[in-house]
């Protein structure tokens, strides 16, 4: 199988009615572990995740997978604050992914209620999608991006309005699927959770990269007075 990565991000930008929301971005990805995408509300990084994944319109300069991008786009998915619940149960939401690639229902039902077991769904299997906690919800979209076959998965906030039982099952999750190889780029605004799960660490600031590193390094050292004072609590803009 051809790798994803390196992702190679040259100078690219995005912008709406001439007003630049992100960029330019000058960003090297390499392919294992997860990312964490953090700074303050309204720094970009919702807006660099769709960039990265191909939902946000690239107005200028270059991403480049180290396959082809309409390959890579295949093998990729994407996880929302808010995941989206069609209006069936559990276990058919599950198996959405696989039957839109053609797979017979038994198989792709057989899947999912294995996927449902794995994430502690599996006495919910015939219960509405639509009426799941917002937890259950969560572990609901990773199944579905996780049964896809995805090798990278772009996170934003799906932590945001968990409680803190939630918040340790979806990381479990996400600890487990990064050991199985699975890219994973996370936007967080707890940094809590960074310093848990991340391996490196974008910072974020008016819609520019401002710093990245290795986690260990960013936490115990950021270079920019703005990463500093973020980590300390002070307002940044």
């Amino acid at each position: 199988m051809v790798d994803l990565f390196p992702l190679t991000v040259t100078g690219a930008q995005t912008s709406r009615r001439g007003r630049v929301l992100v960029g330019p971005i000058d960003l090297t990805l390499e392919g294992q572990g997860l990312t964490a995408l953090i700074g303050p509300n309204g720094s970009g990084k919702t807006t660099l995740l769709r960039l990265l994944h191909g939902t946000a319109r690239l107005t200028a300069g270059n991403i480049t997978w180290a396959c082809p991008t309409e390959a890579a786009r295949a093998r990729q998915a994407f996880v929302f604050q808010r995941p989206v619940m069609l209006r069936r149960s559990v276990v058919q939401n599950i198996a959405y992914p696989l039957r839109l690639r053609g797979v017979r229902r038994a198989d792709a039902t057989g899947r999912a209620e294995a996927w449902a077991d794995r994430i502690g769904l599996s006495q919910m299997l015939a219960r509405p999608a639509t009426v799941l906690s917002g937890g259950e919800m969560q572990k609901l979209a990773l199944a579905r991006a996780f049964i896809s076959g995805a090798d990278c998965i772009f996170l934003d906030e799906p932590c945001a309005s968990l409680d803190g039982r939630a918040t340790r099952e979806i990381e479990a999750l996400l600890t487990e699927a990064k050991d199985r190889g699975t890219r994973l780029i996370l936007a967080t605004h707890d940094m809590g959770q960074a310093r848990r799960l991340a391996d490196d660490v974008i910072f974020m600031q008016a819609g520019q990269v401002a710093e990245h590193a290795p986690a260990s390094q960013f936490f115990e050292a950021p270079r920019t007075a703005a990463a500093r004072a973020f980590l300390k609590g002070d307002i940044v803009e």
